[in-house]
């Protein structure tokens, strides 16, 4: 093929770049030490306005301030919890167009507005929608996860595998964070539930339940992220896991990979997953690790590290598992810049994109079914098969569902219907999987006018009590699955 055919998209390998975090005011003194001490890391988190003022100094205007409280006061549906790992990749050096840092004030507070990561880590209310800032159907527990618990924390919805979680905390909060109902601190909006057991009451009954059910092969284990678990805890617990003979792969789900890389490159936790690996391998089960970037931005030379260190350890992968959104990534170009340098810089395999969940005040985040399938086709061809991810909708009392799969799709109310091949533990033997009905909801203000006005007619009831109508419904949901348990 001849090199001068244009393509849609043309391949370029970008060298990593670990932005200059002392070109914020707060941080102008801060060694490079301090920047690769974890514990420095967690405890300069930035938990509210007033240190975000502290590290940006006047590179924002206060009209960015007053719009971030006023988010956090009405809308917002996770605590404020930004590393500084995280924060430093906003407006980077890799995003600046001209290859200048934009000026303290209006050009700066431009440039943060736009930015991928501030996107969805600090959003603020003039980014969410007016006119629908939640679907009609949005809920807390938007994919059932409490309905299908085995153990309290412990999920299983499809028939070889569970998903453990094992703590309520992160490292970092992330506004789309689809387990909102229970992960976190409390907001003005969001009264969070709580798991009830003692995590090590938790932690057991979840191994006794996966030792009585040999069906089980697959564990992710999650939160939350197990970042914020005691690595000596967490690797007691997965010792244990390991012993059970018809566990097959292991999975840790963790953000702090790109969040907080400082975690996993500290060297008892180093020590610690190559102990966990070993034994993996001795006895022939698949240790993987996934986390979960958004925008290429994020990917830097400490990320790239603590992937290489985790391969190095023994762990058999590291995967990715990013959300589609709007503002963030709902563009080929930004999703296939993404899975390059996930890929050629990080050793991080592109696994999924998931279709942002229906929870409360996310509809400026979410993208419709058949956009999704439109970057799905246009990923193709571009990646090594291996490396090309799929993106998929994670379908209400279903599960994954690529989105080529859904049965039948109304395009003008943005009503996806699907199907599935197998039954959870909240369906009786008597359905029939292969007539039953499962649906999904576009964003309402993605669809034709036809498609608004019908919603508008049919649903103009539904929002008077519906936030509290949600809360009472999670925590009727919450509170029978622990009763069930107990």
């Amino acid at each position: 093929m001849s090199a001068l055919i244009e393509q849609p998209y043309a391949y370029t390998r970008h060298e990593l770049v670990e932005p200059d975090w002392t070109r914020f005011p707060g941080w102008k003194d801060i060694t490079a030490e301090q920047w690769a001490d974890v514990q420095w890391q967690r405890v300069s988190c930035v938990k509210n306005v007033r240190q975000l003022r502290t590290v940006m100094g006047d590179l924002l205007t206060d009209d960015f301030y007053a719009d971030l409280e006023r988010d956090q006061a009405e809308r917002a549906t996770m605590s404020m919890l930004v590393p500084p790992q995280m924060l430093n990749t906003m407006v980077s050096e890799v995003t600046w167009a001209d290859g200048r840092m934009p000026a303290a004030g209006e050009e700066f507070t431009r440039a943060f507005y736009a930015d991928a990561v501030r996107h969805y880590m600090l959003p603020v209310f003039s980014d969410r929608r007016t006119d629908w800032p939640s679907h009609p159907y949005a809920s807390r527990d938007s994919l059932h996860e409490h309905d299908m618990w085995a153990t309290e924390g412990l999920t299983h919805r499809y028939p070889t595998k569970v998903l453990a979680e094992m703590l309520p905390t992160c490292p970092q909060y992330c506004g789309h964070c689809t387990r909102m109902d229970l992960v976190g601190n409390s907001t003005p909006q969001v009264t969070k539930l709580k798991l009830a057991g003692k995590p090590v009451d938790r932690h057991t009954a979840m191994l006794d339940y996966l030792r009585a059910t040999p069906g089980v092969r697959d564990v992710v284990v999650s939160g939350g992220d197990v970042a914020n678990m005691p690595w000596k805890n967490l690797e007691a617990w997965l010792d244990q896991l390991l012993d059970i003979e018809s566990i097959r792969d292991v999975r840790l789900a963790t953000k702090a990979l790109m969040g907080m890389p400082q975690h996993w490159l500290a060297p008892d936790v180093v020590e610690g997953v190559a102990r966990v690996a070993r034994k993996a391998r001795e006895r022939g089960v698949g240790l993987a690790m996934h986390t979960h970037v958004n925008a290429a931005q994020s990917v830097t030379p400490l990320v790239a590290q603590a992937s290489r260190a985790m391969l190095e350890a023994g762990l058999r992968d590291v995967r990715n598992q990013g959300v589609l959104m709007r503002g963030v990534n709902d563009d080929a170009h930004q999703l296939l810049d993404l899975c390059f340098a996930l890929a050629d810089e990080a050793m991080i395999t592109p696994y999924y994109f998931y279709m942002c969940d229906m929870i409360p005040f996310a509809e400026h985040w979410r993208v419709s079914l058949s956009d999704a399938q439109h970057l799905q086709h246009s990923l193709l061809g571009y990646l090594p098969g291996f490396a090309t991810p799929r993106i998929v909708c994670d379908v209400p009392f279903v599960g994954k569902r690529w989105v080529h799969q859904v049965d039948t799709y109304d395009t003008e109310r943005g009503i996806s219907y699907w199907r599935k091949n197998y039954l959870t533990a909240i369906e009786g033997d008597d359905v029939d999987v292969t007539s039953a009905e499962y649906v999904y909801y576009d964003p309402i203000d993605t669809l034709p006018p036809t498609g608004q006005e019908w919603w508008r007619q049919h649903t103009a009831e539904h929002h008077d009590g519906a936030e509290q109508a949600a809360y009472e419904h999670a925590r009727a949901s919450h509170q029978a699955s622990v009763d069930q348990l107990a």
